[in-house]
């Protein structure tokens, strides 16, 4: 490490030439973009995404046709056409956990019986357990300090244990899939006790899971040091995984996905791409913002309950005077959803036990005065062309705080959710045996010549 930070530190003015050289040749007009009509981010000027695909999996919704107008409406999200109020009210309603049913609806397209939902939770159980070795071998003689890439890297390197590892048929890529999706809470959790270990000298524990478990008490039990928790902090994890599990196939990691599953490479290969795109701070990042930034107001802002000096600061927020200079009020705001997260909704319901049974009921209330105030103060600073409202991130990231979930997992805990998502569309790129993904890209720059070396 120190020879690289020596030859990093030798080669600064040189990088810094090229960094020059590659700022100055790369620079393409803005009203280019409108010239040739690019839909840059793959959206029209009014935010709605480009249609690239068809899907059975899910639908986002955040807008109806009123008399031919496109109108903004109440959020709403369909998990194979089941809207994801009636799925979670259902399984809360029998007060049973809901990811592994959200699991099988998604791969599978059709809500399982009881016999098979227990069928098909012992085979998740069968597949939760990492090759032997691995957690010594990888996790900790190769621990670092992001989540996100280790598990990344902990992916690809299964690879290497799977001795099938390149059949892309239905019935092997499917194998992978419930593979990893029992891995991925075993590989986030014991990649971070590795990195407490050795980044913050505290005592290692490493305990296996419990088949009687479900995926969200697993979670719980091998993160905390005394494998203690609540029935109704467990049941909050799991209403997490269920809303976090799956979101249309347009988002960034899963479009990532049918992007290099189009191309016939392996699963694995595919799945941490995705991660990759994930880790983006723009995509499954964002709630740890939330939470600075609530963190943030509490430290200037003494009494949270003066709603005109909260208003003030996320002023200066918007104002880029304070925090962290963006701009940006955090939580608020979607690219699809307008008037209501249909996600955000559901979690809020929860928010207030939770934060009572934790001791949070002001920090409670001052999230329910930044969101009430939020929507007005960035329309005062922003031309926009649709509501705002809080999203998913606004509460989940308080949620996760009030479970003690260390920042460094809010991400890795997406993406244990997300992989079932990302697993449904894999399945379905190749079940539909598509085109490889290749859009265009319209060259601008201007013909040019060779110049012999002696002449340039």
């Amino acid at each position: 490490m120190a020879r690289v930070k020596k030859e990093l530190t030798q080669l600064t003015p040189q990088l810094m030439g090229y960094v020059e050289k590659c700022s100055m040749n790369t620079t393409i007009e803005p009203e280019l973009y409108d010239t040739y009509n690019v839909k840059r981010g793959l959206r029209e000027k009014d935010g709605k995404g480009v249609v690239v695909g068809l899907t059975e999996i899910s639908e986002v919704q955040g807008f109806k046709y009123v008399d031919g107008v496109r109108t903004a409406c109440e959020g709403e999200l369909f998990y194979r056409g089941i809207n994801i109020y009636e799925l979670v009210d259902g399984f809360l309603k029998d007060d049973r956990h809901g990811f592994e049913e959200t699991i099988y609806l998604l791969l599978f397209g059709t809500l399982p019986s009881k016999d098979e939902l227990a069928d098909f939770t012992k085979l998740l159980t069968r597949y939760r357990s990492l090759p032997k070795n691995f957690v010594r071998d990888i996790l900790m003689k190769a621990s670092g300090k992001d989540m996100m890439n280790s598990l990344a890297r902990s992916v690809l390197t299964l690879y290497a244990y799977d001795d099938k590892a390149d059949d892309t048929s239905i019935p092997n890529v499917l194998r992978q899939c419930l593979q990893l999706i029992s891995e991925f809470p075993l590989l986030a959790v014991y990649a971070y006790h590795a990195y407490e270990f050795y980044e913050k000298k505290k005592s290692l524990v490493i305990r296996p899971p419990k088949p009687e478990l479900s995926i969200a008490e697993n979670f719980l039990y091998m993160l905390r040091k005394d494998g203690k928790y609540s029935p109704l902090e467990a049941k909050i994890l799991d209403v997490a995984l269920v809303l976090h599990a799956e979101h249309g196939g347009g988002n960034n990691s899963t479009f990532t996905t049918h992007v290099v599953s189009s191309s016939g490479t392996d699963t694995y290969s595919t799945v941490a791409a995705s991660l990759g795109s994930l880790k983006g701070p723009r995509h499954g990042g964002a709630n740890i913002k939330v939470v600075e930034m609530i963190d943030d107001i509490k430290k200037h802002v003494k009494d949270w309950t003066n709603e005109d000096k909260i208003a003030e600061y996320l002023h200066k927020i918007m104002r880029k005077e304070v925090f962290d200079g963006k701009g940006l009020i955090y939580g608020m705001g979607h690219a699809i959803y307008s008037k209501s997260d249909p996600r955000a909704c559901i979690f809020r319901t929860f928010v207030e036990k939770l934060a009572v049974e934790k001791g949070k009921d002001k920090d409670y209330k001052l999230c329910k005065i930044i969101e009430r105030l939020a929507p007005q103060i960035i329309a005062e600073h922003k031309a926009i062309y649709k509501g705002v409202s809080a999203n998913i991130d606004f509460y989940s990231g308080f949620i996760y705080d009030m479970l003690d979930i260390p920042h460094e997992l809010y991400t890795p805990l997406f993406a244990i959710s997300r992989i079932a998502g990302w697993s449904a569309h894999r399945l379905e790129e190749i079940l539909m045996n598509g085109k490889i993904i290749r859009p265009a890209y319209k060259e601008i720059i201007p013909r040019g010549k060779y110049v012999p070396m002696e002449e340039r």
